[in-house]
């Protein structure tokens, strides 16, 4: 079944060709972004990435790293599992708190419409930001991955949101160490080819 990954990889497409890179699954990649007329037919939220696998659409990044893991059974867990619980608690952290930041300063910085834009919120976005990075280290707790002893989904999405943090502010030491070793996996290298 063919695999085509829709977005460019300076976004949350980057997490989609990661998974495929460490699954080693062939895919062809194409760059459309958000609201173009390609993105606008396949996703009615008009974001991207957007997977096409065979005849289905998938859409989120998220979404699509679950599909694609479950289906492969590699870089999750089992459901219904106490490790598969906590892989997702731990991404539920990831999304709501980690990056919920990152987005808000995008949005402000060049997602929204100039006129609705309020970078006076940026330091209070900061804040928000290294409360959650402080509550990742504790997570972390000194493991070499994120979720458990091998290496998940959940790295993917964390490591996708300390490299996007490292565009406007400092991360703690114990942070850019993860970030640095999650980032020599060749697989990370690959899927960074277009960037």
């Amino acid at each position: 079944m063919s695999l085509t990954v829709i977005g460019p990889v300076q976004t949350r497409t980057s997490r989609v060709l990661w998974c495929l890179e460490e699954l080693g699954l062939p895919y062809d990649h194409q760059i459309a972004r958000p609201h173009s007329p390609e993105i606008n037919a396949l996703n009615p939220l008009k974001q991207v990435p957007v997977l096409k696998d065979g005849d289905a659409i998938l859409t989120d990044s998220t979404a699509i790293l679950y599909h694609l893991t479950d289906r492969e059974k590699r870089l999750t867990h089992t459901p219904g599992s106490h490790a598969r619980a906590k892989m997702d608690a731990r991404i539920a952290f990831l999304l709501t708190e980690l990056e919920a930041p990152l987005w808000m300063r995008s949005r402000h910085s060049y997602v929204l419409p100039e006129d609705m834009r309020h970078p006076e919120i940026f330091p209070l976005i900061a804040t928000d930001f290294a409360m959650a990075e402080r509550k990742f280290t504790r997570l972390l707790d000194g493991a070499e991955f994120f979720a458990g002893d091998s290496f998940t989904i959940a790295d993917i999405i964390a490591t996708h949101c300390l490299f996007w943090a490292t565009d406007s502010q400092s991360i703690s030491e114990i942070s850019q160490a993860y970030l640095d070793r999650m980032k020599s996996r060749p697989a990370w290298a690959a899927s960074q080819k277009n960037r």
